[in-house]
């Protein structure tokens, strides 16, 4: 894996050297283009660019390490910061989650501005991969001085093995997805001591993901 890491890094390197110097050209020919429809073609040709080194720049930070900077931070506060977020970024899906927080005044020592992504991108699967029928269920509570996350997605033929969930990068892609996002959750999660746990339940048809994280010393 490091050596594929590294590689991938070179590679993004290299091609936005190219991209740098398209975007330069592209530059050069709107100042040049006097007719509208042209301009506007060179518009479209600046965005195609641009998003093509965003999505170099999502594949290379995905694959890197996760690199926190922790602070206290209430698990009720964050787990309604994150109700927040999945409201704006899904507010057709985020309808169908059923919340049950029971966490008082514990506090985590987290790094939310990778954390809230890790956790989002558990729900983001939950809503793009074999989704059944039925309410996503939520439930946040403390158990032996940690904060366990429990998220219950309802799918009826699940068929992939939960034995080395989020511990095989690149094993299954697809158009604009390449298989990096759940082990970019676990390197987070595991990077804050925590752990990524999933299971089917088959009676229940639902696939169970736990997100277990220590809970910060009480101060003093």
């Amino acid at each position: 894996m490091p050596d594929v890491v590294k590689f991938v890094r070179q590679l993004s390197h290299d091609l936005r050297n190219h991209l740098n110097a398209a975007e330069l050209q592209s530059a050069y020919l709107a100042e040049l283009a006097e007719d509208p429809e042209l301009k506007e073609e060179v518009k479209r040709l600046r965005t195609m660019i641009s998003e093509v080194g965003v999505s170099l720049q999502r594949v290379t930070s995905a694959l890197s390490a996760a690199r926190l900077t922790l602070m206290p931070y209430a698990a009720a506060d964050f787990v309604e910061d994150l109700r927040q977020k999945l409201a704006i970024d899904y507010p057709d899906e985020s309808t169908n989650i059923s919340w049950n927080v029971q966490v008082g005044d514990a506090i985590l020592q987290i790094d939310p501005q990778s954390m809230q992504p890790a956790l989002l991108e558990l729900f983001s699967n939950a809503f793009r991969h074999e989704r059944a029928e039925g309410v996503i269920s939520v439930e946040a509570r403390n158990e032996n001085d940690h904060f366990a996350f429990t998220i219950r997605e309802p799918k009826r033929s699940f068929k992939s093995s939960t034995e080395n969930w989020g511990c095989e990068p690149m094993r299954m892609v697809g158009q604009s997805h390449y298989g990096l996002g759940l082990h970019r959750s676990r390197t987070i999660i595991e990077a804050h001591d925590g752990q990524l746990r999933a299971r089917y339940d088959s009676p229940a048809s639902s696939l169970i993901t736990t997100v277990v994280l220590p809970l910060a010393e009480p101060a003093g």
